[in-house]
């Protein structure tokens, strides 16, 4: 792949052009052939994976690790790595690399950052020590299990209003003092952090810590933008981590990843989860792919385009269609309503999309059923 550099205001730039940009961002995502060979490995490059209890196809999780490792990856190895292993943590929603814990914990001792519930906490001060003494004596426990001593209710508009539990567990997580120690179900297992984070992990200090996760969260996208709007959850932005780069017919600057420049690329086919990095960031997809997505699970049925939870189909370096599916384990079926074009399917393309779909059903030890 040939990289142009150019000079603006006497920096160096690289200037790429669209298929360019997709492939850095494809091969960055493990989504190029050959594909990764064990899981650890795959979160490592990611840096998460992110949580979602949507499972009309597959726990988004496994969905995404399955986009990588093929049939080879099972969900037993990611509860075995967060759960006896140790190699991966969760925290906010995301699986995370063990290694990565000490770019987290500066900011867990700052936490949390409002006033608002700085004061909840030293209003329930005792309630707080309840938990992790009962946590300490007894855990790893469900929240149910856990009893409500607060002094003051938590106040919310939302589902969380009087969650007194929920919501101490939920700080306390944050301020590094708790950690999941894994699933029973759904439902989270909540414990004293030294049970589950490894003793002596060092401490980055903040501002370093939040330098190296930018450079970490460029190398897991390959390219992104410096500023981007302020989303929940993981940033879509990098800072000024990697190298200046302007994509052709796209507005404004870029972060390439210098270490993704220049590398040979070997296209395959993908079946993607919705929360899939390679599409989660919308803007940067219409950019880079100039493909339109929409999760349309929040959607009345009649006013989707795509279907409830709709897979983002990837082929070689450009975003191809949606697959409408649904994984119907009573009847032993995943039942395929439609496939999306949007660009019209070649035979190659068809023939690519109708084995992932049934490398999927195996997977899930379903088969492929069309209704008609």
């Amino acid at each position: 792949m040939s990289v142009v550099v150019v000079r603006l205001t006497g920096v160096g730039v690289h200037r790429l052009d669209r298929a360019q940009a997709r492939r850095i961002a494809i091969r960055a995502q493990l989504l190029a052939a050959p594909r990764p060979t064990d899981l650890l490995t795959v979160v490592r490059q990611l840096t998460l994976v992110q949580i979602d209890p949507t499972a009309a196809v597959a726990p988004s999780a496994d969905l995404v690790c399955w986009s990588r490792l093929g049939s080879s990856y099972q969900p037993t190895q990611m509860r075995e790595a967060l759960e006896r292993d140790r190699t991966l943590f969760e925290h906010q929603a995301m699986v995370r690399p063990m290694d990565d814990l000490g770019l987290f914990l500066a900011a867990m001792a700052a936490s949390p950052g409002h006033e608002r519930h700085r004061e909840w906490l030293r209003a329930n001060d005792s309630f707080r020590r309840d938990v992790l003494d009962l946590l300490g004596r007894s855990g790893p426990l469900l929240s149910r299990d856990i009893p409500d001593t607060s002094a003051v209710p938590w106040p919310s508009s939302g589902w969380t209003n009087n969650r007194n539990v929920t919501q101490m567990l939920e700080f306390l997580v944050l301020r590094g003092e708790v950690a999941i120690a894994g699933r029973q179900g759904r439902q989270r297992l909540w414990d004293v952090a030294e049970r589950v984070y490894p003793a002596g992990t060092p401490v980055v200090e903040l501002e370093q810590a939040r330098r190296l996760r930018n450079e970490r969260r460029l190398r897991a996208l390959g390219v992104a933008r410096a500023k981007a709007v302020v989303v929940p959850g993981e940033p879509a932005d990098v800072g000024d981590a990697g190298e200046p780069a302007v994509i052709e017919g796209v507005a404004g600057e870029w972060r390439v990843d210098p270490a993704a420049l220049g590398q040979p690329f070997t296209g395959r086919t993908a079946l993607l989860s919705p929360f899939d990095r390679l599409v989660h960031d919308r803007v940067r997809l219409a950019d880079l792919f100039e493909y339109e997505y929409v999760l349309e699970m929040y959607k009345p049925r009649a006013s989707r385009r795509w279907g409830y939870f709709a897979l983002p189909i990837l082929h070689g370096d450009r975003l191809v269609g949606k697959v409408d599916a649904t994984a119907e384990r009573r009847r032993g079926t995943l039942t395929v309503h439609a496939v999306h074009e949007d660009v019209p399917f070649t035979p190659e393309v068809t023939r690519a999309v109708h084995e992932e779909l049934h490398d999927l059903a195996s997977w899930l030890t379903l088969t492929v059923e069309r209704p008609r």
